[in-house]
């Protein structure tokens, strides 16, 4: 295995943390050795438990419960005993809001208070997403949906700019997927960014944060594109939208949309008598738009075809139009209409994009292309034409990568915290999922038995499953213990369950102040009911590293 690492502009394969995590490592292990002596908790130096916190997808119930969850941990004075924080889509989403603070964990009260503003506050304004959205369209190689995704939350800050700012908070790890490697069951599909690194979890290949989507050949970059920002950051982990095409029509709504406020703002403000006629081009852009969606409701877009063929007919003159001729759709077979369409609409694209190759109407030509071809998280592939044996020759021979939001495959982010380097000791996994409240355990340890990767055995209760209870631990000879906690059980819920989980649904509008305040409530008694709990394993888990390293 190779081992070498040139510079920043390398890319890495190996089995080792990265040297600046280590140091965090190394740093936080002095703050949790404290936290454990404030509880009154005897441990050695040596035994100091690493415990990792992990929170799951779930939407904005997920990042509302993980900060409800986190601000219990703070008051029983159990938050500075983590050593790491790992996330999946909507718990990513708390992570990057908390994370704009330095040293969050020392002011969580009052950050707590900021975000929930924020929540309950206004959305993003047109003028801030689309600012935001051209800035993304001309400044990289690889524009995709995920970026109009992001253009709905406003948070710039770089991911690398918290480095150094949180030297009292865990050490902070987002988890998104490979959606090739998902789709085609090749490679490691498990990817994770962090501060530092971003990279295949269980292959161990990673390049540095700043350099994730810049261009590389044989494991060196050989051209920049900007670092990622928390905003697109947000965007990738919470895009379970990108996975297969049920969500095909929304996107074509939202883009709708944008397309027509583009559009208002820029034909009534163009008064130049000597321009394209960019009305007529807005227009046929609409219609095809709309024609897309037809489609997927199933309802002939004939009328627009024709509102198209006249328009194109005055703007190139009549050239061109026997790319348009189009037969009466047969809307019963959806493949073959849905196939028609991303020809056509890619056709018409192409044709307009050579007279009208200016903002909006090339973003509008970018972005139906993306939605038709259904473009998400796409980045340059950093382990292009390396020829290292231990990566699937997939990762190797690949231009572009796309990734996707961690929940569709893995609703928790167990793969990045079983690296066998991060040596964790004991996995609190606070779960927000729909359904299942024990699918995300269960399909771990299936993994990991698969994988030979070291876990606990998960048996569960057939009555649990309609009725959980607020706290499961599981244990084996040579893994980390893992307590699971489900965020509705009948120790918060009692025999209400059913009734807060249709009111906190994950696909849901925003939440109003009262349903955040009852949420992060539930949330927060899973903790504190099972303080001396948790203090209890946390205290076996030193005994079980103490006596592992007496062993050796």
């Amino acid at each position: 295995i190779s081992e070498n690492r040139i510079s920043s502009s390398s890319t890495l394969i190996k089995h080792s943390l990265n040297k600046n995590e280590e140091e965090f490592v190394v740093k936080r292990r002095k703050i949790v050795l404290k936290s454990l002596q404030k509880l009154k908790i005897h441990c050695s130096k040596d035994a100091v438990p690493n415990i990792a916190l992990l929170g799951s997808g779930g939407g904005q119930k997920a990042m509302v419960g993980l900060l409800g969850s986190l601000v219990q941990l703070d008051k029983a004075g159990l938050l500075d005993c983590v050593l790491y924080l790992n996330g999946v889509s909507g718990s990513t989403w708390c992570m990057a809001s908390l994370y704009q603070e330095p040293d969050w964990s020392t002011k969580l009260e009052t950050v707590k208070d900021k975000i929930i503003r924020r929540l309950s506050g206004p959305g993003v304004s047109w003028g801030d997403a689309l600012a935001k959205l051209k800035k993304y369209y001309y400044g990289k190689d690889h524009f995709s949906l995920t970026d109009v995704w992001a253009t709905m939350v406003i948070n710039e800050h770089r991911l690398t700019g918290q480095r150094n700012k949180h030297n009292k908070d865990p050490f902070p790890i987002y988890t998104v997927i490979d959606k090739q490697c998902k789709q085609n069951r090749e490679g490691d599909p498990c990817f994770e960014i962090s501060p530092h690194e971003a990279g295949y979890s269980l292959i161990g290949a990673f390049v540095e944060t700043s350099s994730f989507g810049s261009q590389f050949y044989n494991g060196r970059k050989i051209k920049d594109q900007p670092e990622i920002d928390m905003l697109y950051l947000q965007a990738l982990c919470g895009s379970a939208i990108a996975d297969g095409d049920a969500n095909i029509k929304y996107a074509w709504e939202y883009i709708k949309g944008l397309c027509s406020v583009l559009f208002v703002q820029f034909v009534f403000s163009s008064t130049d008598p000597n321009s394209p006629p960019v009305g007529k081009c807005s227009q046929v852009l609409m219609d095809l738009v709309d024609m897309n969606l037809s489609v997927l409701n199933g309802i002939d877009p004939f009328d627009l075809h024709e509102s198209i063929r006249t328009n194109l007919n005055e703007l190139t003159g009549g050239k061109d139009q026997h790319i348009f001729q189009v037969e009466k759709l047969n809307l019963a077979d959806k493949e073959a209409a849905q196939l028609h369409m991303r020809k056509y609409t890619l056709d018409i694209c192409a044709l307009l994009s050579v007279s009208f190759s200016f903002w909006p109407f090339d973003i509008c030509f970018s972005i139906c292309r993306c939605a038709v071809l259904w473009i998400w998280g796409r980045k340059y592939d950093f382990l292009q034409n390396m020829t290292d044996k231990t990566v699937p020759r997939a990762l190797l021979e690949s231009e572009t990568r796309d990734y996707i939001d961690a929940g569709v495959l893995q609703n928790s982010p167990y793969f990045s915290v079983l690296r066998e380097e991060r040596d964790i000791d004991l996995i609190i996994s606070l779960d927000f999922s729909d359904g299942d409240p024990f699918m995300t355990v269960r399909e771990a340890a299936e993994t990991c038995r698969k994988r030979k990767i070291p876990f606990p055995e998960v048996n569960i209760p057939d009555k649990d499953v309609k009725k959980p209870k607020d706290f499961y631990v599981f244990k084996g000879k040579n893994t980390p213990t893992v307590i699971h906690i489900p965020l509705f059980n009948v120790v918060n819920c009692g025999d209400d369950i059913d009734s807060w989980r249709y009111k906190y649904v994950t696909l849901s509008g925003p939440y109003n102040a009262e349903k955040i305040s009852k949420l992060m409530e539930v949330a927060g008694r899973n903790i504190s009911n099972n303080r001396a709990k948790l203090l209890k394993h946390i205290r076996a888990a030193i005994g079980q590293k103490h006596n592992k390293q007496h062993c050796d």
